[in-house]
C-alpha cells in the first residue's frame, strides 16, 4: 500500500506519478489535516499522533508526505522510526511567460520526476 498524506488528491496525479506510487501497491489518500498558521507546537504534535496512529494501523509500504513543515518533520520521524519508507515527490518546474495587451502572465507547471526516501542523517 501507497499512502499520498498530502493536499494532492491522487485522481488528479499523472499517469507516470500513479505508476511510481503503484510500485509500492495500491494508493490510498489521507488527505493533510488543515493546520492554522496559529496553532502552536503542541497541537501539532496531538495531530501527529493521531495521523501516525492511522497511517501505521494500515502497514503501508511506502507514504507520502509532503505539507507543513514541522508537521511533516514530526510525522516523518515518528514513521522512520517504525521502519515505514517516507517519501517527497520531485519535480520540474516548467514556467512559461507571455505579455500581452499590458498584461505579464506567468504560467507554472509541476511535471512529476521521481519519488524521493527521506533519510536518516
Amino acid at each position: 500500500m501507497f499512502i499520498n498524506h498530502t493536499n494532492h488528491p491522487s485522481q488528479y496525479w499523472s499517469d507516470e506519478q500513479l505508476a511510481a506510487a503503484h510500485q509500492y501497491g495500491e494508493v490510498v489518500d489521507i488527505p493533510f489535516p488543515l493546520i492554522d498558521p496559529e496553532l502552536p507546537s503542541g497541537e501539532i504534535g496531538q495531530l501527529v499522533q493521531e495521523y501516525a496512529g492511522r497511517i501505521i494501523s494500515l502497514n503501508p509500504q511506502a507514504v507520502l508526505c509532503q505539507g507543513e513543515f514541522v508537521y511533516c518533520h514530526a510525522l516523518v520521524e515518528r514513521l522512520l522510526a517504525v521502519g515505514i519508507t517516507v517519501l517527497v515527490a520531485t519535480s520540474e518546474r516548467l514556467v512559461s511567460e507571455s505579455y500581452e495587451a499590458g498584461i505579464n502572465e506567468k504560467i507554472v507547471n509541476f511535471q512529476f520526476v521521481q519519488f524521493r526516501e527521506y533519510c536518516h542523517l
